[in-house]
């Protein structure tokens, strides 16, 4: 895993702004601890830090390749898992190789196949490929965008980076964020292409982006298609479950120390007990982690998001699975410490309020990496399989809305704590209908489907193209912040394809949630943790933690912050009169926005423009 970074210019000689390119590649050190390096001609920048998983010795980048015309030069983040089968089949091609790392079989595959590279990879990737011959730059993602990739087009050509601090660190880029880029930050609606940053684009995931003197232009490789499903249950039962077995002896692949993140919910628990599986074959014993906070479970109150606390789940599977287990407990100080939040804001480039949920995650992964490198999460796996309360709620799946919103508001709470004017002026009801109409009109369509069918491959869909996309950015950005590399299974686009097109009968059959899953790894789990409720990530519940965060507040409040001018003062101040013992969630949730807004202004000073 790594950070790249990039600069394209038609008109200036690029070897005379070496100190430019510096600094963008050094803003991804975070990524790539392990080296870094850069790549420069007179039209053509390309940076790289390493994280050193495949080929230790031998993985070293930029890389290039001289050809009988010209030469290619690439800077690769991610894991292509396929990559020893590509080499195998390139070799037969002609092809000779000097190290054994992926990238070089991702750059030969690019002399072999061109951009069509791409759809022979299996993996998370992303990576940018400058082509000497034609003077032409491809930025090409994966499937699912589990890895970022941003570009910010100039007057002569681009920047780009696998994070927008790369991008800003060039003094091309301008640190303006305008209406739509708040929008964004105050609704999770995942706008195709919109980084936030005015200027600023992310590459879509399945996208090729190629850019050369005539311009940029965009080509979608993969998308999610629509297709009959002939399997029956038994049988779709045995495919799920043979794709998975396929999938985590791939992930698995390392050179490196690695580990499996586990919450004790189902699907964490089966990918920790596959790779239990998978290792125990060679003898070794899979070694686990799970977050955890100071008096959770003793003192739990069950909620409407979750009924029951981890750890007691957490600790059947690593028994049942004979795990080598460790419990990352976090007190309330730690959690609220402004150098974590700071940590978490600058690994994001965006104050998105979600405080303990992105501290919490961050600290397990600082713990994690003192012991391994690589982790691979069950991430994903309810927007594959139809896992949150929401999907099975008739009121949301009637609903014209994102069904996340539908059952939360959401839209209507953010509006509540902003500024008046603020609120006013960026109407983020309209914003949020409009969004919906536009992702629903891209969802593919299968002739002859129920109504029922029709209505939830929509809200599949929706949670594949614009929820999944949240989580799995923060999922990389807290683990790539202290250089661990985290793999996702269940966003396998072979997975991911087949269980999309399982009619919904097939993936509730038992009368559940996540039937398939369930059912076809059943016979790896414990009993508690095949019948558990699904819970999502956890959050503190200790009321010293609010009870700080009120205390933080008050502080930006005596000293006039400058952040707090974009929320509701008023609201703001009755909130600081809660009394700390009882603080509500919505209050919780302003601190947190007000902190992280705060940070954020604090690090990178942005221009707000409505």
């Amino acid at each position: 895993m790594c950070g790249i970074s990039g600069w394209i210019d038609f008109q200036r000689d690029l070897t005379r702004e070496q100190p430019a390119i510096d600094a963008m590649c050094a803003t991804m050190t975070c990524r790539g601890p392990d080296a870094g390096g850069t790549w420069v001609r007179p039209h053509a920048a390309l940076g790289h830090r390493r994280l050193a998983i495949i080929d230790l010795p031998g993985g070293a980048q930029p890389m290039a390749a001289a050809t009988s015309d010209g030469e290619v030069a690439i800077v690769y983040s991610g894991e292509a898992y396929n990559f020893t089968e590509l080499r195998d089949e390139l070799r037969r091609r002609g092809h000779r190789f000097d190290t054994d790392s992926d990238t070089e079989v991702v750059l030969h595959g690019y002399l072999e196949w061109g951009p069509q590279v791409a759809e022979h990879l299996n993996g998370m990737f992303a990576f940018a490929v400058w082509d000497t011959r034609t003077e032409q730059l491809l930025l090409i993602r994966d499937r699912m965008g589990i890895k970022p990739l941003y570009y910010y087009p100039t007057e002569q050509g681009v920047l780009f980076g696998s994070e927008p601090k790369a991008i800003l660190a060039n003094p091309l880029a301008e640190k303006i964020v305008d209406a739509d880029g708040l929008r964004e930050l105050f609704v999770m609606v995942k706008t195709p292409r919109q980084a936030v940053w005015s200027g600023m684009h992310e590459v879509e995931p399945g996208t090729i982006v190629t850019v050369d003197r005539k311009g940029l232009r965009e080509h979608t490789y993969w998308r999610l298609q629509a297709a009959a499903h002939t399997d029956d249950q038994q049988t779709s039962v045995s495919h799920v479950r043979e794709l998975l077995d396929d999938i985590v002896r791939r992930q698995l692949i390392s050179d490196v120390p690695r580990c499996v993140l586990l919450s004790g919910g189902l699907d964490s628990s089966t990918i920790t007990a596959l790779a239990g599986l998978q290792l125990a074959q060679s003898g070794e014993q899979v070694r686990s982690f799970a977050v955890d906070f100071v008096g959770q479970t003793e003192h739990f109150v069950p909620d409407e998001m979750r009924a029951t606390p981890d750890t007691p789940y957490v600790h059947d599977v690593a028994e049942h699975v004979g795990s080598r287990h460790q419990d990352i407990v976090l007190d309330p100080d730690a959690l609220a410490d402004p150098a974590v939040r700071r940590a978490t804001v600058q690994a994001r480039d965006l104050p998105l309020g979600l405080g303990d949920l992105d501290q919490s995650l961050y600290l397990l992964f600082k713990a994690i990496r003192g012991h391994s490198t690589v982790a691979l999460s069950g991430e994903s796996a309810d927007e594959v399989f139809g896992g949150y309360k929401w999907f099975h709620d008739p009121q949301v799946q009637q609903a014209e809305n994102f069904p996340w919103f539908a059952v939360r508001s959401l839209p209507v709470r953010q509006t509540n704590t902003l500024s008046p004017d603020l609120a006013a002026a960026m109407d983020l009801e309209s914003y949020v209908a409009d969004a919906y109409r536009e992702a629903v009109s891209s969802v593919p369509v299968l002739d002859g489907e129920s109504d029922l069918d029709r209505r939830m491959r929509q809200i599949c869909y929706l949670h594949l193209s614009r929820f999944v996309r949240v989580l799995l950015d923060r999922k990389d950005r807290m683990s790539m912040a202290v250089g661990l590399e985290v793999r996702v299974p269940f966003c396998d686009h072979r997975l991911v394809e087949y269980v999309f097109n399982t009619p919904w009968s097939l993936k509730t059959f038992d009368g559940r949630e996540k039937s398939l899953l369930r059912h076809a790894t059943a016979d790896t789990l414990p009993k508690s943790v095949v019948e558990r409720v699904k819970s999502p990530y956890p959050s503190t519940q200790d009321p010293k933690y609010a009870a700080v965060l009120q205390r933080q507040v008050a502080d930006l409040v005596a000293a006039g912050d400058p952040a707090l001018s974009l929320l509701d003062e008023k609201w703001l101040r009755e909130a600081m009169k809660q009394d700390p013992n009882g603080i509500d969630q919505a209050a919780r949730f302003t601190f947190e926005r007000a902190l992280d807004l705060s940070t954020w202004f604090e690090i990178h000073h942005p221009t707000v423009k409505l």
